[in-house]
């Protein structure tokens, strides 16, 4: 059979458990959309995606396989997100650090503006967190089934995957924006960016342990 949709239920079953744990891309786009609104939460959201169809598509050519059966281009990946996430955490805690600075000289305490392009950030993010073209690459294989033609199969399953998390993600964004007004206090943004800062230290931490 062209497709074996068999498998599917045990598909969508294990593609939610992965969606709804959150990771780099929940909280940049919590932080984004909090900060600067909906449209930089949906461009985010746009380059994380952007960055994830190209990560499947890898894995869909044989080019995931290739990459990773290269352990030295794996550790260079890592290396990569590891200093990308830092780089990320390290522009929190400078604007925190900026705003406390403003604060103390009786200027107007405010959230620091942002000013990186929120689609490039999210590319970016993505696009070096080797964790999803692994995860690709174990993940959507198991679920081929019967199918006569893997890589139609491939498509699809990126396909399913890749729009159950745009639709979670876009929740978030959509959510965030909504309530960031409430969640403008210059406190509550302090204990956001530092959350946020904390998340993506950790998660760095996590790629070069790994």
């Amino acid at each position: 059979m062209l497709l074996d949709l068999t498998p599917l239920p045990a598909f969508l079953l294990a593609s939610a458990v992965v969606v709804l744990t959150p990771g780099v891309d929940t909280f940049l786009l919590l932080r984004t959309s909090l900060h600067a609104g909906k449209r930089p939460g949906v461009l985010a959201l746009a380059g994380i995606h952007s960055a994830s169809v190209l990560q499947v598509a890898l894995v869909i050519s044989g080019l995931g396989a290739l990459i990773t059966g290269h352990p030295a281009v794996l550790s260079a990946l890592k290396l990569i997100g590891a200093a990308y996430l830092l780089y990320l955490a390290g522009s929190i805690l400078r604007g925190l650090w900026l705003t406390r600075k403003e604060s103390a000289d009786g200027a107007l305490e405010r959230a620091p503006v942002d000013s990186a392009n929120p689609f490039v950030r999210g590319f970016l993010s993505n696009i070096t967190n080797p964790k999803m073209l692994l995860f690709s690459l174990a993940f959507l294989p198991q679920f081929v089934g019967g199918s006569t033609r893997p890589a139609v199969q491939l498509v699809l399953l990126g396909a399913i995957f890749l729009g159950l998390a745009a639709v979670w993600e876009l929740t978030i964004v959509l959510a965030a924006a909504r309530i960031a007004d409430r969640l403008r206090h210059p406190r509550v943004a302090r204990s956001l960016d530092v959350v946020s800062a904390a998340a993506f230290l950790t998660i760095s931490i996590g790629l070069v342990a790994a």
